[in-house]
C-alpha cells in the first residue's frame, strides 16, 4: 500500500529545515522533497564571496546556534556547512534530488507528482522560496544586445569581467556587494532607480531585524510606526562595500532607456558601449508546482494566506517567502517563528480531519 504522510515539505533549504525541527517535536510523520543534489539549497548557487550581514549568533535556525564564523560575518560556505550539519543533527528526513512537478488534491489527499514517483500526504508545506525565479525587467531591445547579460543568481566571481565595461543594475545589498568586487577588476557603473541609502558602519543585520520587528509589532497593535528608522532595503556596509566606498566606487546612476547592439542608450540619448550587464533585480515566487490547485494570485504572484496558511486550499501552508507568509520569514533568524506557528496549525488541522 502507498504510504500516506502527515505532511510533506517541498524544499530543502532553511525554511524547510526550520519546519522539520518543529515537525520532529510534534512527532508527525513527514518528509522533505529537495530538488538539489546536496544540503544547502539556494546557498550552493550564490556567488563565491557572499556573506551574511549579521553575526552567526543572529543568523540561526531554531534549536541550534550557528557556529561562530572565522570572520565578522558568516560566509556562503559556512552557511552551507551549518545547514548541512543542522539537517544531520535533527535527522530531518529528506529525499533528493526530487523535482516536484505538480501538487494536486484528490479524494481528500494531496498527490505530489514527480518524474520518478508519486507521494501522498494529508497536508503540504511549500517552502521553495524564490531562487528558481530570477527577475529581469523588460527593457526595450534587450534581445538586440550582443554583450553578456546575467542575473545575480548566475554570477559567481568577478574574474570573467576583468578589463570590461560592466553595468551592475539593482539598488539592494546584492547589487552593492557584487559591484564592490567587480569594480576591482572592471570599469563599472551602478544603475539604480534612485539614490541608495547607506547604513552607518556600525549598523548590521542585528539592528535591522530588531527595528523591523519593532515596526511590525507596532503596526500589529495599531501604534504609530517610526519611519525614520533603518530599513532592510538600506545598504549594509560589510567589509567589501566599505572598501569600495574608500575607492570611490559606490556612485549610482539612473536607469538607461534601452539597449542597442553594442550597449545601452542613456536617458540623455547618449549611446555607450557595454560588455556586460549583471542584473541584481530580485526574484519572483517559485510556485509553479502549485498550478494544479488553481489558486488565485494577486498582481505580485502571491496566493491569499492567513499567516502562512492558504485561505483557498485547506491543508496547504507556504513558509519562507518573506513578510507575505510571516514576518521576516525569508531570513535565517526570522523563519523559525513562521515554522513554529505553521506546525501548530498543521497539528490542529490533522486532529480535525
Amino acid at each position: 500500500m502507498q504510504k500516506i504522510y502527515d505532511t510533506i515539505v517541498i524544499g530543502g533549504g532553511q525554511s524547510a529545515l526550520a519546519c522539520g525541527y518543529y515537525l520532529n517535536r510534534a512527532n508527525l510523520n513527514y518528509l522533505l522533497l529537495d530538488d538539489q543534489q546536496a544540503p544547502g539549497a539556494s546557498w550552493r548557487h550564490y556567488w563565491d564571496s557572499l556573506t551574511l550581514f549579521s553575526p552567526a549568533a543572529f543568523s540561526s535556525l531554531p534549536g541550534w546556534l550557528m557556529p561562530e564564523s572565522k570572520d565578522e560575518y558568516p560566509s556562503r560556505d559556512e552557511v552551507i556547512d551549518y545547514l548541512t550539519q543542522y539537517e544531520n543533527r535533527y535527522k530531518v528526513p529528506v529525499e533528493r534530488p526530487v523535482h516536484v512537478q505538480d501538487v494536486c488534491f484528490e479524494d481528500g489527499l494531496y498527490v505530489i507528482k514527480t518524474k520518478e514517483k508519486t507521494y501522498y500526504t494529508r497536508t503540504v508545506i511549500s517552502a521553495t522560496g524564490s531562487f528558481r525565479k530570477p527577475f529581469i525587467p523588460d527593457i526595450p531591445d534587450a534581445d538586440k544586445f550582443k554583450g553578456k547579460q546575467l542575473h545575480s543568481a548566475a554570477y559567481k566571481k568577478p574574474e570573467p569581467f576583468s578589463g570590461k565595461r560592466v553595468l551592475i543594475v539593482g539598488g539592494g545589498n546584492s547589487g552593492a556587494q557584487i559591484l564592490a568586487e567587480v569594480s576591482e577588476v572592471a570599469d563599472t557603473s551602478w544603475v539604480t532607480l534612485e539614490e541608495v541609502t547607506f547604513l552607518p558602519d556600525d549598523v548590521d543585520g542585528r539592528v535591522l531585524f530588531d527595528q523591523a520587528s519593532a515596526r511590525y509589532y507596532a503596526m500589529q497593535h495599531g501604534r504609530e510606526v517610526n519611519s525614520s528608522q533603518f530599513h532592510v532595503g538600506n545598504i549594509v556596509m560589510v567589509p567589501p562595500v566599505k572598501k569600495a566606498r574608500d575607492r570611490g566606487a559606490l556612485h549610482t546612476v539612473r536607469p538607461f532607456l534601452r539597449f542597442y547592439e553594442q550597449g545601452v542608450v542613456w536617458q540623455n540619448g547618449k549611446q555607450e558601449k557595454i560588455d556586460a550587464v549583471i542584473w541584481c533585480t530580485g526574484y519572483r515566487y517559485a510556485l509553479d508546482h502549485l498550478a494544479c490547485l488553481q489558486l488565485e494570485r494577486d498582481e505580485k504572484g502571491r496566493v491569499a494566506v492567513e499567516g502562512s496558511r492558504s485561505t483557498q486550499q485547506p491543508g496547504l501552508w507556504l513558509v519562507g517567502y518573506g513578510n507575505w507568509t510571516g514576518f521576516a520569514s525569508a531570513t535565517l533568524i526570522g523563519v523559525g517563528r513562521s515554522a513554529r506557528q505553521t506546525v501548530a496549525e498543521i497539528q490542529k488541522h490533522l486532529e480535525q480531519v
